[in-house]
């Protein structure tokens, strides 16, 4: 795991890769203008660029978007009745076992980085906290972190975290009752609209969930799920050069998820209107599933290459 203090350096040596506020807003302008997210998605004959769109310095709008109407009418999905039994007691507390575990992950992942900043929150968010669960579910962790007590660049900060959080889910295959745990690393100022977000840290609800909003929770969760894989392979197109092997790894693991996401989505009772069939078509309308191709090509000859 590559330390704060190494990707500090590593920044010095190539000032290429310093962020500047003003890039950020530039590429935030430049999505919400012409990306995707507007109605129709992009343009005929335009391969979409992820490498210049920075995916991992923004997230995709909460607001509705049109993109997404067109592929499913969210009040097609079906709401769970209860939340998921071998995560929560009586649908209202996590269970003990699985708080302290968690727990431990989010310390031991914070202690492998090295970095002087405390852990304000540790929080389980996403559908495992929600009324929209199913067998693909992941177990969301979301380690809350005030960005501006490592540095003043905050834009860097979050690209050290994702790369960091990256590594880690490339690295290990920690299932809790079968749901995969994924970690992320969010800033303390960062607002929630989410429904469903829970203290793991504090044992205490921050935003209970509601039976009744579930299709609004499935309809923002489509869009932080492929919006988090888009961020993914931005940040594999970037290392890729420079450690091709990892690459390697990174791109093979998404593909397998993306899959099995997509087998899943098909094989449940929802089928087509699955959230997770969903995101397979946000992902393959926006052209990341044939850039991933791609990336696992270059990667495959970049790492097999002598000399």
């Amino acid at each position: 795991m590559r330390k704060w203090w190494e990707f500090i350096e590593e920044t010095r040596d190539n000032p290429r890769k310093r962020s500047s506020g003003k890039g950020t807003e530039q590429s935030l302008k430049w999505f919400l203008d012409t990306g995707s997210q507007k109605k129709g998605g992009y343009p005929k004959k335009r391969e979409p660029n992820f490498s210049k769109k920075k995916f991992n310095d923004i997230s995709a709008p909460l607001e509705p978007a049109g993109g997404l109407e067109e592929e499913v009418d969210p009040d097609s999905f079906q709401a769970q009745t209860t939340l998921e039994p071998s995560i929560w007691l009586n649908s209202e507390e996590l269970q003990p076992d699985i708080r302290d575990r968690l727990i431990q992950i989010a310390f031991d992942f914070m202690e492998s980085l090295e970095v002087n900043a405390t852990l304000a929150d540790i929080r389980l968010t996403g559908s495992l906290a929600n009324y929209n669960w199913s067998e693909y579910s992941d177990l969301d962790l979301h380690l809350v972190v005030d960005f501006a007590e490592m540095n003043s660049d905050e834009v860097l900060v979050k690209k050290f975290f994702d790369a960091s959080r990256m590594r880690w889910n490339d690295r290990h295959d920690i299932k809790i009752y079968g749901y995969e745990v994924e970690i992320y690393v969010e800033d303390a100022d960062e607002e929630h609209r989410s429904s469903g977000v829970f203290s793991v840290l504090k044992d205490e609800w921050l935003e209970e969930p509601d039976p009744d909003g579930v299709k609004d929770a499935w309809t923002t969760l489509a869009r932080k799920k492929s919006d988090d894989i888009l961020t993914q392979i931005n940040l594999i197109h970037s290392f890729l050069p420079a450690r091709p092997k990892a690459a390697l790894r990174s791109v093979k693991r998404l593909k397998r998820k993306i899959s099995l996401m997509r087998r899943v989505g098909l094989e449940s009772k929802d089928q087509e209107h699955s959230l997770e069939n969903v995101i397979f078509k946000i992902l393959r309308r926006e052209g990341a599933l044939d850039l991933l191709s791609q990336l696992k090509d270059q990667a495959y000859d970049a790492a097999f290459s002598i000399g």
